[in-house]
């Protein structure tokens, strides 16, 4: 008999003791409550609960305004990102990847911004300007947990926005709202992850299935009230308060199929479930296994980069 697809909660259940390395003793009832609560409490205050994360760069808002303008000109987006110096890094560094020079039949470097800019297209230098006002937000660090935990949840918000951008066509959703409601929908879990470093004991790890289940819940709600704080679009951050949901819009759809792959797509890579593990295959589509497949591909282009 077939298996039936795992359910968000089973995948959520078994990333979140694989990302943590959840293998000392479980934590009692009540110091999970203790972390619940204040947790609860920065979702209801989300001003504190953004205090915990960084805001991003004061440029990028500046630099998207230009970059939604269909008629956008290279040479003056050129000059905003010279304000940047690891702006200007970054945007060489995406353009000079392999897979931008297949299709060019392994054209030279790219060494000028214009060049760059013209390469990359205006979705590509939208995809990598949210990348890069993220990763100081998703990538901080604090105790032992968190420093562990960071770079991980990083890694899989980038898999889910990819993930996201790319399912929303065929969903009647808009590819760059997906995006960013991939990147933004684990800022919740950040603090979540700084709470339990902060607050669990040594000797005993919060891990109990209702546990896990509300933090991913609790995580959620305080996503959307840091990106409504931070006035992203409402159709962002209605896509990460819905997601998962039956009656969830088209957005709220690609973000949860975002989600479901990258989580997937990480236990994968990281040799929690070999590639072709019936926990994992469930339910994936044609279409669904051609972008988990793209997951890996990413990696593999980086390393060679």
């Amino acid at each position: 008999m077939a298996r039936q697809p795992a359910t968000i909660t089973e995948i959520d259940a078994i990333y979140y003791r694989w990302l943590a390395a959840a293998g000392s003793a479980q934590a009692t009832k009540q110091a999970e409550q203790q972390i619940l609560d204040e947790l609860t409490r920065l979702a209801r205050e989300p001003i504190a609960g953004a205090a915990l994360v960084p805001r991003i760069p004061a440029i990028i808002p500046q630099l998207m305004r230009t970059l939604q303008n269909e008629n956008m000109s290279a040479a003056e987006l050129s000059r905003q990102l010279a304000q940047d110096v690891l702006l200007v890094a970054e945007v060489y560094r995406e353009a000079n990847r392999p897979r931008y020079h297949s299709r060019y039949n392994a054209s030279p470097s790219i060494n000028n911004m214009e060049g760059a800019i013209m390469l990359l297209g205006q979705n590509g230098m939208r995809m990598l300007l949210a990348r890069v006002a993220f990763r100081p937000i998703v990538s901080m660090q604090s105790g032992g947990l968190t420093i562990r935990t960071a770079p991980l949840i990083w890694r899989q918000s980038e898999k889910c926005a990819l993930a996201a951008n790319l399912v929303a066509p065929a969903m009647q959703a808009n590819a760059f709202d997906a995006y960013l409601a991939g990147l933004m929908a684990n800022v919740g879990l950040v603090v979540a992850f700084r709470l339990i470093d902060q607050m669990h004991a040594p000797d005993a790890f919060p891990q109990s299935d209702a546990f896990i289940a509300q933090v991913f819940a609790q995580a959620r709600i305080l996503s959307v009230r840091i990106a409504e704080l931070w006035e992203f679009p409402e159709s962002v951050t209605r896509a990460i308060g819905h997601a998962g949901q039956t009656d969830a819009d088209p957005q709220a759809q690609a973000l949860a199929q975002g989600e479901r792959l990258s989580k997937l797509r990480m236990l994968v890579d990281t040799g929690r479930f070999p590639a072709d593990d019936p926990f994992v295959m469930a339910g994936l589509g044609k279409s669904e296994l051609l972008v988990f497949d793209k997951l890996a591909d990413e990696d593999d282009e980086d390393d060679e980069a």
